[in-house]
């Protein structure tokens, strides 16, 4: 299944995921994974059980090879080369001089945010996670590449469970289940179809992104994070 996570900033999106990879226990209830309470198995055994990529995405100095393997201990070139051609990745690096020899700095600088994005999905596929969490924020990146990030992140989800943190409501129509974050709170949760006739916080979400988009952003682009948090702060004072 993929489940979507929206709402504003602020509204506990990344609270979840931190409470998922037990990055800190929740205070009461239970979180658990095929059955399995979080809280009795180690938090180490927990988070091997999830594969991360955000938006900020996180790179050490070293060789391409080098970083797309950190997905795998023990990891065989046949198995990077596979998840790179996966993620869109083997194309690009092929036309640097030294191909996956090619040395990256700390902040990765001679990537795009784009490029930078298809390694660490690249490090997703290798790793073969069963529970992934994605971050769909793709702005600042050309066209092009969002089109490869998404055609792999799609792949990626294939055949496993998916936590994606959605920014624009128009990549997670045909999710599974979508839960809508304000103030730390749950406040909805369905498919895509569900939430508009309920017409209630992702109803006048939805709506407000496409009306901005409408009257000024231009035909077929989306609002910021700023259309969620307004619709966030005329729900609170109704």
């Amino acid at each position: 299944q993929t489940i979507a996570i929206v709402g504003p900033t602020g509204a506990g999106k990344t609270t979840i995921v931190n409470l998922l990879m037990r990055f800190y226990d929740i205070d009461s209830g239970r979180i658990r994974i095929d059955g399995v309470n979080t809280r009795e198995v180690p938090r180490d055994s927990v988070r091997r059980v999830f594969g991360m990529v955000l938006q900020d995405t996180w790179l050490f100095a070293g060789t391409i090879r080098d970083n797309i393997a950190y997905g795998k201990e023990g990891a065989t070139e046949e198995e990077i080369i596979a998840a790179a051609q996966a993620a869109h990745v083997d194309s690009f690096v092929r036309t640097l001089p030294k191909g996956y020899d090619t040395v990256l700095d700390e902040d990765a600088s001679d990537l795009s945010s784009g490029q930078r994005q298809l390694l660490t999905i690249a490090r997703a596929f290798l790793a073969d996670p069963t529970i992934l969490i994605l971050d769909e924020a793709t702005s600042n990146v050309d066209t092009r590449t969002e089109v490869l990030i998404q055609k792999a992140m799609a792949q990626l989800r294939q055949g496993r469970t998916s936590f994606v943190i959605a920014h624009r409501l128009s990549t997670i129509r045909n999710a599974d289940a979508i839960v809508v974050m304000d103030s730390g709170k749950i406040v909805e949760q369905g498919s895509h179809a569900e939430l508009l006739q309920r017409k209630g916080f992702y109803f006048r979400l939805y709506n407000s992104q496409f009306a901005e988009s409408w009257s000024g952003n231009g035909e077929g682009t989306e609002p910021s994070q700023r259309t969620l948090e307004t619709v966030s702060k005329r729900t609170s004072s109704a």
